[in-house]
């Protein structure tokens, strides 16, 4: 009688990166989006890899009608389909920025995206001081 032991082989290192391998940043972005969009022919990717700085700049447009579900409710699929991005970026030894444009331009189409997530506005206006520099009086309610 033989026992059914089965022999573990060993797993590989997650800690190494093969910078020589390089994901498909576009068809990647492409997998991930497309099935947002009404007409998944108008997405447009422009990637740009920068060999020296190990950095991967992505750029994507498509219809602004379709930023809504692209976005998702309060970003949450953006967010989602920037993380599977910087996972893929990361796992080569690269960092990535992704840009988002509009067709028109108009609303949040143009605004550009860093990989954190956080729109690139400006900075805000100082608040206005009153000029005595006292708080405002709060009086109790009496019954």
């Amino acid at each position: 009688m033989s026992l059914n032991r089965s022999v573990q082989k060993p797993l590989p290192k997650l800690g190494t990166k093969s910078p020589a391998v390089s994901p498909d940043y576009v068809g990647l972005v492409r997998f991930l989006i497309q099935p947002f969009l009404e007409s998944p022919q108008s997405l447009s990717v422009d990637c740009e890899m920068y060999h020296t700085h190990k950095r991967v700049w992505i750029r994507i447009a498509f219809d602004s009608t379709d930023k809504g579900k692209v976005f998702g409710r309060g970003g949450r699929n953006i967010q989602a389909i920037r993380t599977v991005i910087a996972a893929a970026a990361d796992a080569a030894g690269h960092s990535v920025y992704l840009d988002i444009y509009g067709s028109n331009g108009v609303g949040r189409d143009g605004v550009s995206f860093d990989e954190e997530g956080e729109e690139r506005l400006p900075p805000p206006k100082p608040k206005e001081r009153r000029g005595n520099g006292s708080r405002p009086v709060v009086k109790s309610r009496s019954r």
